[in-house]
C-alpha cells in the first residue's frame, strides 16, 4: 500500500452529497429535502441566503488534496443544469475540475453520482497505473466498496466528508478520512484573513464611484423647496457612469495580488505543518505546496528576487530560519498558536 507523499493524485466529489450534507449540518439535519425547490428556476431569496450561509469552500477540498502530490485529474459530479450547483461552476472551473453531468431525474436520485463515480474510479485506476492516491468527497456508506476496491489495488485511499452526515464504516474503509471542517483551508485559515478583507475593501471601493452628495450639500435652506434638478443630474450621473466597452473590465475586476500570495503562502504553512507534524518547514517544499495550489503563483511576478524575499516580507506571517543552506520557515508562534486553538475547538465541538 502506498503511503502519503508526493504522488499522483485522483479526486472525485460527489458534489450534491458534500453540498447538502453542509447544508444540514449548518440549518439541521434533513432540512435541505425540507427547503429545497420542487421547481426549477432561480433559489426564491430566502432559501439562497441559507444556501449562502452553508457555502462549500471546494478550493479548500481541491487545496488539501493536492498536500498529497500532483492532482492528476479532478471531477465533481452533479445535474450542473440545476440553479444551486451552477453557482458553484466558477469556482470548480476556476480549479480545472471536470464537471461530470448527471442526468436529472424527476425525483431525487440517491445513487446517481455514486454509481457513475465509482465506474469511472475504478476505470481510471486500469487506465493511470501511475496513480498513488485517490481522494474521495462524500460521507455516503455507499462508497464503502469502492474505498475497499481501491486499497486492494494498492492505492492509499482519503476520504473527506462532513461531520454528522458520514457512515463511520466509510471512515473505517479509508486510509485517512478528514471532516471537511478540519480542513487547513477550513477551521484554521485565519492568518491572512485581513488582507483578503483588504482585498474586499478595494474591490467594493473601486466598483461604487463616490457620485451621492453629503447630507450638508443637498439640504436645502430654511424656507426653501428642494429643486428637482440635483435628483435628475445624479441619474444621469450614474447612467453614464458605465460607458459601453465598461463591462469587459467589470467582468474581471482587479484583484491585489499580493493579498492572494499571501493567502496561498498562509494554507501552504498550515497544510504543511499539519501534515509534517514539525514545527519548521523547508521552504522548497512549502513552495512545491504553493505552486500545486495555485501553478501561476511566482515570487518574481509580485516584484521578489527569490522565494527567501517574498517570505521575509510576510515577517508578521512567517518566521525564516536562513542560519542553515536549507531555509526553514514556519508560521508566526501567535498565527500558528490561533491555528490550533481553533483545532480544538472544532474537536471538542465533534466529540460532543
Amino acid at each position: 500500500m502506498s503511503e502519503p507523499g508526493d504522488g499522483r493524485v485522483a479526486v472525485y466529489i460527489d458534489f450534491d452529497n458534500i453540498v447538502i450534507s453542509r447544508y444540514d449540518q449548518v440549518h439541521g439535519r434533513g432540512q435541505f429535502m425540507r427547503d429545497r425547490q420542487k421547481s426549477g428556476g432561480a433559489p426564491k431569496p430566502a432559501f439562497a441566503a441559507k444556501l449562502a450561509e452553508a457555502r462549500v469552500d471546494l478550493g479548500a477540498v481541491i487545496d488539501f488534496a493536492s498536500s498529497f502530490g500532483t492532482l492528476v485529474l479532478t471531477r465533481a459530479y452533479a445535474d450542473w443544469s440545476a440553479a444551486v450547483n451552477a453557482e458553484y461552476r466558477g469556482q470548480l472551473v476556476g480549479r480545472a475540475v471536470d464537471l461530470v453531468q448527471l442526468f436529472p431525474a424527476a425525483a431525487y436520485a440517491k445513487n446517481g453520482a455514486d454509481i457513475r463515480l465509482a465506474v469511472d474510479a475504478v476505470e481510471d485506476l486500469f487506465r493511470l497505473p501511475e496513480l498513488t492516491h485517490v481522494v474521495i468527497v462524500a460521507g455516503d456508506s455507499d462508497y464503502i466498496p469502492l474505498a475497499q476496491r481501491i486499497k486492494r489495488l494498492g492505492r492509499y485511499v482519503i476520504g473527506i466528508g462532513v461531520a454528522g452526515s458520514t457512515a463511520r464504516s466509510l471512515a473505517a474503509a479509508c486510509d485517512e478520512f478528514v471532516s471537511y471542517d478540519d480542513l487547513p483551508g477550513i477551521a484554521r485559515d485565519e492568518a491572512a484573513e485581513p488582507d483578503v478583507a483588504e482585498v474586499e475593501v478595494a474591490e467594493t471601493a473601486a466598483a461604487e464611484p463616490v457620485t451621492e452628495p453629503t447630507a450638508a450639500e443637498d439640504a436645502p435652506a430654511a424656507g426653501e423647496q428642494a429643486p428637482a434638478q440635483p435628483k435628475r443630474a445624479t441619474r444621469k450621473r450614474k447612467s453614464t457612469a458605465a460607458p459601453v466597452d465598461v463591462p469587459e473590465e467589470e467582468d474581471e475586476p482587479q484583484v491585489d495580488s499580493q493579498a492572494i500570495a499571501t493567502r496561498l503562502l498562509a494554507r501552504a504553512l498550515q497544510l504543511g505543518h499539519e501534515k509534517d507534524d514539525s514545527e519548521w518547514l523547508h521552504s522548497s517544499a512549502v513552495k512545491g505546496q504553493m505552486k500545486r495550489m495555485d501553478p501561476s503563483f511566482s515570487e518574481k511576478a509580485l516584484g521578489y528576487r527569490s522565494f527567501s524575499d517574498f517570505v521575509k516580507s510576510r515577517s508578521d506571517l512567517v518566521e525564516l530560519d536562513d542560519s542553515s543552506t536549507a531555509q526553514m520557515v514556519r508560521l508566526a508562534p501567535t498565527r500558528s498558536r490561533r491555528a490550533r486553538h481553533s483545532g480544538k475547538a472544532t474537536d471538542s465541538v465533534r466529540a460532543s
